[in-house]
């Protein structure tokens, strides 16, 4: 049986139409097909879109705060290094 859709599911688009190294756009972290392919897409295939731009932006974020993380560790340690001298 298939679920009755009440709202058309939006476009996860936010304006910020800028592509990055791996092909994703950097705003809402579709592909270019999906970007282009989106009017064309039933609304399972946008739900399936909408999931994976939702795991695409959680790895960038866990990536970005782990670089954060390890710079602050960096120059924290550093820090206690200069002040043993």
């Amino acid at each position: 049986m298939e679920q009755l859709e009440f709202f058309e599911i939006p476009s996860p688009c936010i304006g910020v139409c800028e592509v990055n190294n791996r092909g994703y756009c950097k705003g809402c972290f579709r592909s270019r097909d999906e970007r282009q392919f989106w009017l064309q897409y039933d609304a399972n295939q946008k739900r399936d879109v909408v999931r994976l731009c939702q795991q695409r932006k959680a790895r960038v974020m866990a990536a970005r705060n782990a670089l954060l993380f390890e710079q602050k560790q960096l120059q924290d340690g550093s820090s206690e290094q200069s002040e043993l001298f």
